[in-house]
């Protein structure tokens, strides 16, 4: 039986630090679920839609409002997906689009509704692309880049790994861009004693930061989901990371 494996993309990794969303990422993307589809069930929770619109609209509220955000949103999602199903389609895969929001994991029946059609996609040999309706919601658009919805979806789905793809190779005792000699901390066992570590940078297109992920390890770690945290802008780096090839953070589960 194929392990099941949550990718969350956010919008640094998926522009590949510029301001436009990168076709050659998500071929990067597209190349490794070829290469991993034998042993793992792909899905992806990925960010991107306001980055993609802001390609096409100019709005000069500074920094953004939420109203436009919103409305990015919706201008968008439809033209990241196209990217999705014409990359993936190159690559014989197929990508199926679903839009969620927080309420959808208030109910044990919403859970399962988004639970059996998740699985539902994946059997009949399709790749769940999730985001947040963010033209109905805010949770994410304002807080966290997808970061908890991706936790959400690992544990209502039954995933053995999140995988989240940062634009830095993990957790460091330091920020990384500020000291030369920040440390990796590669093995997460106790959450509270990480805490203090945290230093968010900002970004004009993400709004996720580390803070948001370790609220992510925390819903994985009391579900039992292992949750990594890794550098997406490299070339293969979900497959080098399984085979122990690149330095990343493991958040282990509860034991």
């Amino acid at each position: 039986m194929k392990k099941k494996l949550i990718l969350k993309v956010g919008t640094s990794t998926l522009t590949s630090g510029t301001d436009r969303i990168s076709y050659a990422k998500i071929e990067d993307i597209a190349r490794q679920i070829v290469s991993l589809r034998h042993e793992y069930d792909v899905v992806i929770v990925s960010s991107g839609a306001i980055a993609m619109a802001r390609q096409y609209v100019d709005i000069n509220d500074s920094p953004l409002k939420v109203d436009s955000k919103q409305a990015l949103a919706a201008i968008g999602q439809p033209k990241l997906m196209t990217i999705y199903d014409e990359v993936f389609g190159s690559f014989g895969l197929k990508a199926a689009q679903c839009l969620l929001v927080h309420r959808d994991f208030d109910s044990e029946t919403a859970r399962k509704n988004v639970a059996n059609t998740v699985n539902k996609l994946l059997e009949y040999g399709y790749t769940p692309v999730i985001n947040e309706n963010d033209t109905v919601a805010v949770d994410e658009i304002v807080l966290g880049d997808n970061d908890k919805l991706s936790a959400l979806v690992a544990v209502i789905t039954g995933a053995n790994l999140l995988v989240l793809a940062s634009d830095v190779d993990g957790l460091f005792d330091k920020n990384p861009n500020k000291y030369k000699d920040a440390v990796l901390v590669e093995v997460v066992d106790d959450i509270d004693d990480i805490t203090r570590y945290i230093d968010d940078m900002q970004s004009d297109l993400g709004t996720g930061g580390m803070r948001t992920k370790i609220e992510a390890a925390r819903i994985c770690r009391r579900h039992s989901v292992e949750m990594w945290i890794l550098n997406g802008f490299r070339e293969n780096f979900l497959v080098e990371a399984l085979k122990g090839r690149r330095a990343f953070t493991r958040v282990l589960p509860l034991r």
